[in-house]
């Protein structure tokens, strides 16, 4: 039994070292995927925040390009990406938010003082829909198809290198369909 027992930490180690070697070598080992993209979007929570419109099913299937934004007020990189989701809408890009894990009070203060760049909002104080849709941190933006699909997630807020080398491309390409 000892004998058994001696060969059994450089087996863990190697299996260890198997894994890792194999995570570091694959195609894009930065790549966090999505189980929602090419599916239709998770249910939406049904509270509105506020005085403002509450976001539904329908407005993700309108047969327009919709980005769904998970944001929270209490959260540095949401507000870093807010004059970014300000100016897509500026531009005309449909931008809608789901507010989680924060209070009522303080969402709607931060979006009356800085500005609402969402069309319609969705309150979720729990992040209970967060879940359904794979939302791991604010914030993060999904870009929803025409026909309520989901065609692309992206982890982080939308500014810097990685915002403009790998969202804005899927971006143009939704638009461009």
């Amino acid at each position: 039994m000892a004998k058994v027992l001696m060969f059994l930490p450089p087996i863990i180690f190697a299996a260890l070292a198997a894994t890792f070697y194999i995570g570091m070598i694959r195609d894009n080992p930065d790549d966090l995927p999505s189980t929602r993209v090419g599916q239709m979007a998770p249910a939406l929570p049904t509270t509105a925040l506020a005085d403002f419109p509450l976001l539904t099913a329908a407005d993700l299937s309108t047969g327009e390009i919709t980005l769904v934004n998970f944001w929270a007020s209490w959260c540095p990189p949401c507000r870093a990406e807010h004059p970014v989701l300000k100016q897509l809408s500026a531009d005309g890009i449909r931008v809608v938010g789901v507010n989680f894990k924060d209070t009522a009070k303080d969402a709607s203060a931060y979006l009356t003082k800085d500005g609402n760049p969402f069309l319609a909002l969705a309150f979720d104080p729990q992040g209970r829909s967060a879940i359904d849709w794979g939302v791991t941190a604010p914030p993060e933006t999904f870009i929803v198809g025409g026909d309520g699909k989901v065609l692309f997630r992206f982890v982080g807020p939308l500014v810097g290198s990685y915002y403009e080398q790998t969202f804005l491309p899927a971006l143009q390409a939704a638009l461009a369909k």
